[in-house]
């Protein structure tokens, strides 16, 4: 499985926001998430002097559908909160590429707070769909939520407890949290909430504790 290229742009396609990525000898065909294909501007890449580009990849490959679907993106906190929106029912890879036009950070928002109106302005999301969506993963993206700023490398571990250690981190290095600001609301949260057992049962907590 491809879980990650780092090439040349050398051909765009707007229509279908598809871009070929050279990588040594090997042109990959990979198709961008609206979102990624626009904070990237890939369209406005000049093909006399192609931009090195590094992306995340989700590949689809299937016995229906053998010919393989490469989906970039531009960190693992995108790929990952992907993942999620493919695990709905009828919400197969090319119709979550298809609705990803805002920021990950509004759409999970959108869906812990169950707002089907923002949710149904994605693409090709309708009601009935932004329902299920919601119904679905409520609960479960609010860490995406809590994204701030661009990524930041890891810092030193400030605690033995894992759980605590682990929100933490991904607060600061995925999230871009400040460490003081992470370990207030990892902290305020496990104080009001003492029976928390699983990292995600401690981010929906920091997330409404952030309101």
């Amino acid at each position: 499985m491809i879980g990650y290229l780092n090439g040349r742009v050398i051909a765009s396609d707007e229509a279908s926001e598809t871009i070929t990525l050279l990588v040594g000898n090997v042109g990959y065909e990979v198709r961008l998430p609206h979102i990624v294909w626009r904070e990237l501007g890939v369209q406005r890449v000049s093909l006399d002097d192609p931009a090195e580009l590094e992306l995340f990849i989700y590949q689809h490959q299937t016995e229906r559908s053998p010919k393989p679907l490469l989906i970039g993106f531009r960190n693992e906190m995108e790929r990952e909160f992907f993942t999620k929106l493919i695990s709905v029912q009828d919400i197969g890879p090319t119709a979550a590429a298809k609705a990803f036009t805002m920021p990950i950070r509004t759409i999970a928002r959108a869906i812990e707070e169950r707002d089907i109106t923002t949710l149904t302005k994605l693409s090709g999301v309708g009601r009935t769909k932004a329902e299920k969506i919601a119904a679905t993963l409520a609960g479960k993206v609010a860490k995406f939520a809590l994204i701030q700023g661009e990524e930041r490398e890891i810092p030193e571990a400030v605690s033995t407890d894992e759980l605590r250690l682990q929100v933490i981190e991904v607060l600061i290095s995925q999230l871009g949290y400040r460490r003081s600001e992470a370990v207030e609301m990892v902290d305020e949260a496990l104080k009001e909430n003492p029976g928390l057992e699983t990292p995600e049962e401690l981010f929906d907590a920091v997330y409404r504790a952030r309101g």
